[in-house]
């Protein structure tokens, strides 16, 4: 079993490969909706961060269950803290009767 430091450092890992890995595809949908071939986007996108999340997990966990336990509870908080960030955002950006501001 691992100490609580290292846990610790996993978990907060997990948070920044969570951020990592669910900001930039909240990123990439801003981007690609814009883009002339969105679908190059999004594929790119998923290979790097699937990628880059995926060798951060087989580090940080460094072949300890526990590890890579405390890395996923890291990294779904981070999912969560990132949907309500993008979520606030986008409340913000609707008009007063809550619709999306577009052009009629």
């Amino acid at each position: 079993m691992a100490d609580a430091p290292a846990l610790a450092l996993a978990v907060l890992s997990g948070g920044g490969l969570g951020a990592v890995f669910f900001g930039g595809l909240w990123w990439t949908v801003r981007k690609a909706v814009a883009a002339r071939w969105p679908a190059l986007w999004f594929a790119g996108s998923l290979l790097l961060r699937t990628g880059l999340v995926l060798a951060g997990f087989l580090l940080v966990s460094g072949g300890r269950w526990d590890r890579l336990l405390a890395c996923l509870a890291g990294f779904v908080a981070a999912r969560l803290v990132v949907t309500h960030l993008t979520r606030v955002r986008a409340d913000r950006r609707a008009g007063p009767a809550g619709g999306a501001c577009h052009a009629p």
